[in-house]
């Protein structure tokens, strides 16, 4: 039995401020389109923080520093792999705002969050980022059927 597998490391960020917005993207990725945090693929040799910090100005325009990592979510692509999303988030950005190709980015009151298209499941991944108690968004087949699972 193999002790290796291959694996899609990816990240993401929830940047906020002190006057108790966030920062979103509306994606464009046909994939897993509407609104989510900023973030992408770690490429070969990069460490998962400073993908993260790339990633985030690349789409955004913001340099951020201090990014905490906060959860993780995981699943199983339809291809075999296993699909790593690395959580992070920071209240430290310096920059202007600026979209990406990758979607437009805006700033929104946290509370008006769930009013907006949101890509599917983010709102799950949402508790991740929010809760000191959740570790971990996992997805298991049980069967021909997806379940979500927090850990």
């Amino acid at each position: 039995m193999s002790r290796s597998e291959n694996v899609v490391l990816t990240n993401m960020c929830m940047i906020y401020d002190n006057k108790g917005r966030i920062l979103v993207q509306d994606r464009v990725n046909s994939n897993w389109p509407g609104i989510t945090f900023p973030g992408g693929h770690v490429t070969e040799f990069e460490s998962f923080t400073d993908s993260v910090i790339r990633e985030v100005y690349e789409e955004t325009g913001l340099t951020i520093t201090s990014p905490a990592l906060c959860g993780i979510k995981q699943f199983q692509t339809t291809e075999g792999e296993r699909y790593v999303v690395l959580l992070y988030k920071t209240n430290q950005f310096e920059g202007e705002l600026r979209s990406s190709q990758e979607g437009n980015v805006f700033w929104i009151n946290r509370e008006d969050l769930l009013n907006y298209n949101l890509a599917n499941d983010f709102e799950k991944m949402l508790q991740v980022f929010e809760s000191e108690d959740i570790n971990e968004l996992y997805y298991l087949k049980e069967g021909e059927r997806l379940t979500s699972k927090f850990l």
